[in-house]
């Protein structure tokens, strides 16, 4: 398209910003593409399908799954770049034909589509950042309820459904490893995993202590309640992060599952409750039938807490080296408000909308994004 006139000579006086919008949108993708190094996916494909294809793959179910998910996703990862790559390239068509034609309505959707694209370059753009250490793990995500008796409570479980609405939005999958339910409404906490490539990179900015201000529904003279729960996202270990537990270190009871359940679920001791003496850290797992299935799911999610302990502690050995005094960005992060109006603010990026609902529904990409730029900045 370039022209004496400039790349897009056809851009009218009435979009003087245009020319500027796709320029920016030309480097950031690049920038992207760089990073991303799709030749580098491609080659990684074609490694991935050796393994799939492999007759004696499914012999080791959790190697099989791990190979069959990263070529899903590296798959998944390509289509992405190509697709918007694509739609990069066919926005100056798109309002070059719009102009010639004199069509506004053809004009609006190529706006429309600008907009589009700006968004979802925005969005890949953040996928980038994503180069921590763990960054690239599935995640554990815990739930527990705070200050506000049973308001706390309900908070919990509202904040559980929010984040697999949002697991389900991005088709994640996961899966509930354990929920304890309170007396009178709600949960005191809930453990869950999610099953996808960069799960903890982009959900560890959740982290934290979320504040919610409404009218409780369980206060008979309808007074404004405050209510807290607290968030923890920890990766999932893998076989190379050796995190040896000893036999000794450990304390296991077994009980019988309570909450809603199937037959068999709750009439049986198979849940299992793990402590580790040295820490103090309890895990537990209800969700399977067989003790067996549920002391393995455990022992996951107990790994995970020990490598994300070791993190922190070599985090703050490389924080007193450099002097850092800064506090934890993870404690209270974010307020939802109910009543006497409606808004979500983000404590530490600015970041809030007055659409409560759609937030609590799962909608909370503008939060995630803004969160892994300002860790990013912040770092």
């Amino acid at each position: 398209m370039a022209a004496p006139g400039g790349p897009y000579p056809w851009a009218t006086m009435a979009d003087t910003d245009l020319p500027e919008r796709l320029s920016a949108l030309e480097t950031t993708m690049g920038s992207i593409e760089t990073v991303l190094d799709v030749p580098a996916l491609k080659a990684q494909v074609a490694d991935l399908e050796s393994e799939a294809s492999a007759p004696d793959l499914w012999d080791d179910q959790q190697n099989a799954q791990k190979v069959t998910s990263r070529l899903s996703f590296v798959q998944g990862e390509i289509r992405r770049v190509e697709a918007l790559r694509s739609r990069l390239d066919d926005l100056p068509i798109l309002f070059e034909l719009a102009e010639g034609e004199d069509d506004a309505a053809a004009l609006a959707d190529a706006e429309k589509e600008l907009a589009a694209v700006e968004a979802a370059v925005a969005e890949l753009e953040v996928r980038t950042l994503l180069s921590g250490e763990y960054d690239s793990r599935e995640a554990f995500v815990s739930i527990r309820s705070g200050a506000g008796g049973v308001d706390a409570a309900d908070w919990a479980e509202m904040l559980l459904r929010m984040y697999t609405r949002y697991c389900e939005r991005h088709n994640w999958p996961f899966e509930v490893n354990d929920t304890s339910y309170a007396e009178e409404a709600g949960i005191k906490s809930a453990t869950f995993h999610v099953k996808a490539p960069y799960a903890y990179g982009t959900l560890s900015v959740e982290q934290g202590t979320h504040r919610l201000v409404r009218i409780s529904p369980f206060d008979n003279q309808g007074r404004r309640q405050t209510s807290f729960a607290e968030v923890e996202v920890i990766p999932v270990v893998e076989q190379t992060d050796h995190i040896d537990v000893p036999d000794d270190e450990l304390r296991v009871d077994v009980y019988r599952s309570s909450g809603p359940g199937g037959q068999g679920v709750n009439t049986t001791d198979s849940a299992v409750r793990i402590t580790h003496l040295p820490t103090g850290i309890v895990v537990s797992c209800q969700n399977e039938r067989s003790q067996l299935q549920n002391r393995a799911s455990a022992m996951a999610v107990l790994q995970s807490k020990l490598l994300e302990r070791r993190r922190q502690e070599e985090q703050a050995k490389m924080d007193a080296l450099k002097g850092d005094t800064a506090g934890s960005w993870g404690n209270q992060m974010r307020s939802y408000v109910l009543h006497p109006y409606q808004m979500v603010k983000d404590l530490r990026t600015e970041e809030e909308t007055g659409n409560t609902a759609a937030v609590l529904d799962g909608e909370i990409d503008s939060f995630v994004e803004a969160g892994i730029r300002w860790r990013m900045q912040s770092a």
